[in-house]
């Protein structure tokens, strides 16, 4: 049983998808995705640096046209199709539409808005994350309120993210949670938490704008791990993820569960493969990097679809 998984904000690349855009395909697929966000694409993934593409405005919306565009590439070109879907973050917009729930037009107008209003808010109040590596996952979360911080991230295998006010994090980092690793992220803000409560209402009326479909394919939540049937039931879910912790962990306890034996990380994958190897040992994983993998790629998932 295969799932295919869509990656957050963070794991974009300066020049990530200049391979891509030798694929015809994919490249009318990406100009597709570009002229329904406004932004351009093309040149943000092939020749913008990582500091410009680390802008939220710029990263979201880069990396939800990656994964719809690829996921395209990989299965629908080649006739096809995974048996669950999840995404990471902003990744669930580009798991929505992978599923059905979203048209791609839809998805691309609903994360520029988010990637926008989110990075509104970043600016209006200095705020950041930091990784916390190791400890006892119970110790970290109450060593995480403690502080006066969030937990922004819950990510398993090890790693949960804190987010709150920069002095805040900083102090946090100078005192650990026993037997833990503090790590502050190059990050514009305390994205997932009370922080991001400005940009709600723009993504609430992004998304009342959109008449979802009910999902074609089975769709994991960060909001708990579970499966979501409805289509409306996930996009109201999108917009009070802005505001609340995304739970990785809880959605790879339920692969788990679902005996799920390969991980396919879309387009630019290796961060949720990476969290899988530590936290779902035994389950195989494929982090697709660049045009070259599209074949190996399809033969991973050939080997891992219940079809």
């Amino acid at each position: 049983m295969l799932v295919t998984a869509c990656p957050g904000q963070g794991a974009q690349k300066a020049g990530f998808l200049s391979s891509w855009l030798e694929l015809p395909g994919f490249a009318s697929a990406l100009g597709e995705l570009a002229e329904a966000s406004g932004i351009d694409l093309v040149t943000h993934g092939t020749v913008s640096d990582d500091a410009t593409i680390t802008d939220t405005a710029l990263a979201q919306p880069l990396l939800v046209a990656a994964a719809i565009a690829s996921y395209r590439e990989i299965f629908i070109e080649a006739g096809l199709a995974t048996d669950l879907v999840a995404g990471h973050s902003v990744g669930e917009i580009g798991a929505a539409q992978i599923a059905g729930i979203l048209s791609p037009t839809d998805a691309m107008a609903l994360v520029q808005v988010r990637g926008a209003a989110m990075a509104a808010a970043a600016a209006a109040e200095p705020s950041g994350m930091a990784a916390v590596v190791g400890g006892d996952p119970e110790q970290v979360l109450a060593a995480i309120a403690e502080a006066g911080l969030e937990p922004a991230n819950v990510n398993g295998g090890g790693q949960t993210v804190a987010a709150g006010s920069k002095d805040a994090i900083a102090a946090f980092a100078e005192n650990p949670p026993e037997r833990a690793r503090v790590i502050p992220l190059k990050v514009a803000g305390a994205f997932h938490t009370s922080y991001m409560g400005s940009a709600t209402q723009a993504v609430s009326e992004a998304a009342a704008s959109i008449t979802p479909a009910d999902p074609s394919l089975p769709i994991l939540t960060n909001s708990d791990g579970t499966r979501v049937e409805s289509g409306q039931a996930y996009l109201d879910l999108l917009v009070s993820q802005v505001t609340s912790p995304v739970r990785w962990d809880l959605c790879q306890a339920t692969l788990l569960e679902a005996g799920v034996t390969g991980i396919l990380e879309l387009v630019p994958g290796g961060t949720l493969t990476g969290l899988a190897k530590r936290a779902m040992k035994g389950v195989e994983v494929f982090a697709v990097k660049s045009a070259a993998d599209v074949e190996g790629a399809r033969e991973f998932v050939r080997a891992h679809t219940s079809a």
